[in-house]
């Protein structure tokens, strides 16, 4: 199934309101694919995001990366002193302490120091190739759905993990990425701040290596339980 069968199907299925995002992180060494534009300023991850969902592309190289924390856990530049600190985000006023904040820190998932270059953000029905992970930007209740897509064929439950912070490049890329398991946030200080993302909407993270899965489960779900929940 191409990318542009796959988006329509999500948007279809689930009455997405915006585009499904694409990532690809661009490892050291690798070449960044052709057909994307860099921004003309600096942007971060969650700003990159927040536009591809209503349709632009971009390959963003480290040095466009607008936020250092967000460029730091995705491994493209050094973690800077004061972040690692928690001197950072203690500076804002949402911990008590910057040890509290250094915890939030510690506690991330984030690629290692060095070893991506790039990441690659854009409408999925853009993409001619695998991205790593695809993000989509909706209210609770479209994005509940698919919380029984990923438990329809195994069962089971699903955590989620999420802190005040770095929503779009923890929590929606590199959790995903990393676990190979879908991951939601209810949003964080710098997305909110800095983006388009309204206030009753949230944040799904999915592998790409699973959504061909969880389409299956969306359809099977779709014409039962999804209309019955829906009619009011």
């Amino acid at each position: 199934m191409g990318n542009a069968e796959i988006s329509d199907k999500l948007i279809k299925l689930l009455d997405l309101k915006y585009e499904p995002v694409a990532v690809k992180i661009i490892r050291t060494g690798e070449k960044i694919p052709e057909g994307f534009r860099e921004p003309v300023s600096n942007i971060r991850h969650c700003q990159s995001i927040m536009r591809a969902r209503k349709g632009e592309s971009f390959v963003i190289p480290a040095d466009k990366h607008a936020c250092v924390v967000g460029a730091s856990s995705l491994g493209m530049i050094v973690t800077p002193g004061k972040v690692r600190t928690g001197d950072f985000h203690a500076n804002i006023g949402m911990f008590e302490c910057a040890d509290a904040a250094a915890n939030m820190i510690k506690q991330r998932s984030e690629l290692e120091e060095g070893s991506a270059i790039a990441t690659v953000v854009g409408s999925l029905k853009d993409f001619s190739f695998k991205p790593d992970v695809v993000v989509l930007v909706d209210l609770p209740e479209t994005l509940y759905w698919l919380v029984p897509a990923a438990t329809f064929f195994e069962g089971g439950r699903q955590a989620f993990n999420t802190a005040a912070f770095q929503a779009t490049c923890v929590d929606s890329t590199i959790i995903p990425l990393l676990t190979g398991k879908m991951n939601m946030s209810l949003g964080c200080f710098g997305c909110r701040r800095s983006t388009d993302i309204r206030n009753e909407e949230m944040i799904a993270g999915i592998p790409y290596a699973n959504l061909e899965k969880m389409l299956e489960a969306l359809e099977k779900i779709h014409e039962g339980p999804m209309q019955k929940a829906r009619a009011k």
